[in-house]
């Protein structure tokens, strides 16, 4: 009986994530029933909870009996969280809410959700939960969980325990292997930083403010007629008397050149030129055209391919632009040419710096999906659409890459990061839950082979925390799930990219010392601290799960 109490317990939390996570993303007209009961089924064990007795709570606070059975399996913490849960405003119409769902990446994430909850009969879930969304979202704009159980087409809710407890014993086992990283990590920075025999002499100054150039900004659209794509790009051209250093810096999915518009002043403010394209199939537009339902993907297989070829384009026609046109001519300096990028920015910076696409790896990894927790596998699989080609998305005139959140580890693999020749550094959130650090960049992190290699980690770091907040937002970004203090991540991306460019970049190597575990417990604060590391080895890795 303790061992069914345990399951309880652990499919409870589970059930917290499923309802606040799973659904909160994921979407025919279906006549609507509105459930009355969350049946859970175990074997031939079988319980419910009404409805009503969850409203009630999320209404009240009050706790009936029916749900007072359950109060012994979690904890006032989880009660409290389930609560938030059902009362949390879902920002999004109808229209954006069916346009999501009926892409690929929204009907494998209902084929997902579907496995756990289910209708009455026990059949899948796939088009009553899809049902249950569209539904709530065209009675209101800001819909919550309530509003979605209300709606689904069926008397009662099932959810299936044993995939719920099958979910939950490969979260756990993630959860536990994260957590074991993560605490190694920090342990290898802090000894780092207490042995260093630079401890006298690390520098005082504040990377994370401003430098003393001043610059200018300026627009320019890009025509690659070879590919028949049109994409505008701003260019921070610092006053000077000698050519300078060029940045590029890569979007990820859904967002757009302002995103990071705030490093872009800061490191142009160091004297780097600073080049920042938007790249038009996976930016916000590409979005806002899914949603409007001009578009029917989040993004086209092919973005994998033309993201990279967008970096090599802009560097030819900034090249050309150094030749002829007076407002550039004598201010770049092509041979010293970096990139940064973040999440699917982070994919287009470590294509660009020497990784390949794995079509073996990919084989191995993508028919094994549907087990998976690792949500950008959505993305990185959608690389099995593509042409078996090696392509050729590597640049010469890159000499050093940060990736942040980057997803890479299937599209690349190790046998692919470890052919990555330049300085690299990885930039990893440990809450990040769209691009999970384990999976993510710490394994990956551990392939390379690049003797100038570094792993930042922000801890309580999510996938949204670098990103500046849009003033028009296609999809406004809860600050639950933007996480704490964004200010304070952002901070450390422009204190790390300041000195990590210049000594690899512009060959500056007095900014070495800023690369180093002494300087980062410099900057690091509180709820966000950073831990820095330039080695990690799969066996120490391996050490850690045990």
């Amino acid at each position: 009986m303790t061992y069914l109490i345990d399951k309880k317990t652990v499919w409870l939390k589970l059930a917290l994530r499923i309802f606040s996570i799973g659904l909160l993303p994921t979407l025919t007209a279906y006549p609507a029933l509105g459930a009355e009961r969350i049946r859970f089924s175990y074997g031939v064990l079988e319980e419910s909870i009404p409805i009503s007795s969850l409203e009630t709570y999320a209404r009240t606070g009050k706790v009936d009996d029916d749900l007072a059975v359950y109060r012994q399996y979690v904890g006032k913490k989880q009660l409290d969280q389930l609560r938030k849960v059902l009362l949390t405003r879902i920002p999004l119409n109808q229209v954006e809410v069916s346009q999501f769902l009926y892409t690929p990446i929204g009907e494998r994430l209902l084929e997902k959700f579907g496995e756990v909850i289910q209708t009455e009969s026990n059949l899948s879930g796939f088009y009553a939960i899809r049902a249950a969304l569209i539904l709530s979202a065209a009675d209101s704009k800001n819909f919550t969980l309530l509003d979605i159980l209300h709606k689904f087409p069926a008397s009662a809710i099932s959810i299936n325990l044993d995939q719920s407890l099958a979910i939950a014993e490969t979260l756990d086992n993630l959860i536990n292997k994260t957590q074991n990283a993560v605490a190694l990590i920090n342990q290898q920075s802090q000894q780092k930083a207490t042995t260093a025999s630079t401890l006298n002499t690390v520098p005082l100054m504040d990377l994370g403010q401003n430098g003393s150039f001043r610059f200018l900004k300026q627009t320019i659209t890009l025509n690659d007629l070879s590919r028949q794509r049109i994409f505008p790009a701003d260019i921070y051209l610092p006053i000077a008397q000698t050519p300078r250093p060029i940045i590029v810096i890569s979007h990820g999915l859904g967002s757009d050149r302002t995103s990071f518009a705030y490093l872009a002043e800061h490191l142009a403010s160091y004297g780097f030129v600073v080049a920042v394209p938007e790249h038009p199939g996976s930016n916000s537009k590409q979005l806002q055209a899914l949603l409007a339902g001009t578009a029917d993907t989040v993004t086209n297989p092919r973005e994998l391919i033309d993201r990279p070829l967008d970096i090599k384009f802009l560097l030819d026609e900034l090249t050309r632009l150094s030749q002829s046109n007076p407002t550039f001519k004598g201010r770049l300096n092509l041979e010293q040419v970096g990139i940064i990028g973040q999440s699917f920015g982070g994919y287009t910076a470590l294509a660009l710096a020497g990784a390949k696409i794995d079509f073996q790896q990919l084989k191995a990894n993508c028919p094994a999906l549907e087990y998976t927790l690792n949500v950008s596998l959505l993305l990185q699989c959608l690389a099995v659409n593509l042409p078996n080609y090696k392509y050729n998305l590597s640049d010469a005139r890159i000499k050093a890459a940060i990736a942040i959140n980057p997803v890479d580890s299937s599209i690349f693999g190790q046998a692919s990061l470890s052919q990555i020749k330049i300085p690299v550094m990885i930039v990893s959130g440990s809450y990040d839950t769209i691009a999970p650090a384990l999976p993510e960049q710490i394994q990956p992190f551990s392939w390379l082979t690049t003797p100038n290699k570094y792993l930042a980690l922000i801890n309580g770091g999510t996938h949204f925390s670098t990103i500046a907040e849009s003033l028009n937002p296609t999809i406004p970004v809860p600050t639950q799930v933007i996480g704490l203090s964004p200010t304070l991540a952002r901070r450390y991306v422009k204190a790390l990219s300041v000195p990590f460019f210049q000594t690899y970049v512009a060959q500056q190597p007095s900014y070495l010392p800023y690369l180093s575990t002494n300087y980062v417990n410099t900057i690091s604060q509180q709820p966000l601290p950073l831990s820095l590391i330039k080695s990690l080895t799969s066996e120490q890795l391996e050490q850690a799960f045990k």
